[in-house]
């Protein structure tokens, strides 16, 4: 396998950024040819001995072909509990993404496939390529949702969210923000975002009177597509955009930080947007060390969270609470809870953890000397 660093390639605030893609398959590589007429369990059997097979017909053979495999690693991975369920998403994953499809001139070569936008605006310089299929179902609702736009209900209008940005499906986070900007009193001049993602957050500070938002975020996507969606709009002057991790190179204080970071600690290397749900060891000790420096003495941080890690015992400890209890640097000022909706029926997951999983609201201020 082979990668192209070649892309699509931007400058924000003086600084050259290549924007994140699926990694296309450009060399030569030995596959296995699959076709609908033939038994998918053929090809899974393909994929366990470590072979890559290539959809060479119709898109649905490799849906085929998924829906087999999906059976074959739920029958040797069948723990429903959190971790269990951990464990088959990531047998899964390694597994599926060998299966491959064939990209050429923007569009794929199997027949019956989706029309898929992202191919010209991502691999520009390439003709022909390979992807692996999951990969190109990511692409697929992506560009579905960046067309469509997705309706935020704090904000009353859609997001178009750039491919491999972060974007909220749930509310209730952003519902408890709402709620506490209605009632805040201080200082409007600036604010930081820091991982703005697709800008939600930004967006409600705006609407709530703040003059200047300077939102970061590690993920180049992210600035990208906020930059376009903010080019030539009244906003545009008004959100600052800074790619780097967590302050990035914003270098004075001001009176607001906001932060959602992600509610799950990291059990793998992290890619794309694993990043946006699950967090390292060292995320919040910095996250809370650069605070401070930032922080105007009558500023607020303000992060939203979850009791997620550990209603499903995957951590013992909230970050949070462990920071006021032995950081020495912030204390609380308001806390809020808010009860989850529940899954939805259509989810196929074992979500039960959801009756006891609450989002959460925290206001921090500088701890008195």
């Amino acid at each position: 396998m082979q990668e192209n660093e070649s892309g699509l390639i931007f400058t924000v605030s003086g600084k050259k950024i290549q924007v994140n893609r699926p990694q296309p398959i450009i060399s030569d590589i030995d596959v296995v040819s699959y076709k609908r007429r033939m038994d998918p369990q053929i090809a899974v059997e393909a994929l366990v001995e470590g072979h890559n097979v290539l959809i060479a017909d119709f898109y649905s053979s490799g849906l085929a072909v998924l829906n087999e495999l999906k059976k074959y690693v739920k029958n040797k991975n069948s723990d429903q509990s959190f971790q269990g369920q951990r464990d088959f998403r990531s047998v899964f994953r390694e597994l599926s993404h060998r299966i491959l499809l064939f990209v050429s001139h923007n569009k794929l070569t199997v027949r019956k496939a989706p029309v898929i936008g992202w191919f010209s605006v991502l691999y520009p310089e390439l003709d022909e390529f390979l992807l692996p299929f999951p990969q190109v179902q990511g692409l697929n609702s992506s560009w579905q949702w960046y067309e469509k736009g997705i309706s935020i209900p704090v904000l009353n209008k859609k997001i178009h969210p750039f491919f491999g940005t972060y974007f909220p499906t749930r509310f209730e986070h952003l519902t408890l923000f709402d709620n506490w900007l209605k009632k805040y009193n201080g200082e409007k001049k600036s604010a930081i975002d820091i991982g703005i993602g697709s800008g939600v957050l930004s967006f409600q500070m705006l609407k709530y009177g703040f003059e200047k938002i300077y939102g970061t975020d590690s993920n180049p996507n992210a600035i990208f597509g906020l930059h376009e969606d903010l080019n030539n709009t009244k906003l545009n002057s008004k959100i600052e955009l800074m790619h780097g991790n967590l302050f990035a190179d914003f270098d004075f204080k001001t009176e607001l930080i906001v932060f959602n970071p992600p509610w799950l600690p990291a059990y793998h290397n992290m890619e794309g947007l694993d990043k946006a749900i699950y967090y390292d060891s060292n995320l919040f000790p910095q996250f809370f060390a650069e605070a401070k420096k930032h922080l105007k003495e009558d500023g607020r941080v303000v992060l939203m969270f979850s009791n997620l890690a550990q209603i499903t015992k995957v951590s013992e400890f909230n970050p949070i609470e462990a920071e006021l209890l032995k950081g020495g640097r912030f204390q609380k000022e308001i806390f809020i809870q808010k009860k989850v909706s529940e899954a939805s029926k259509k989810t196929r997951r074992n979500q039960n953890w959801r009756n006891s999983e609450m989002v959460e609201l925290w206001v921090l201020k500088m701890r008195n000397a």
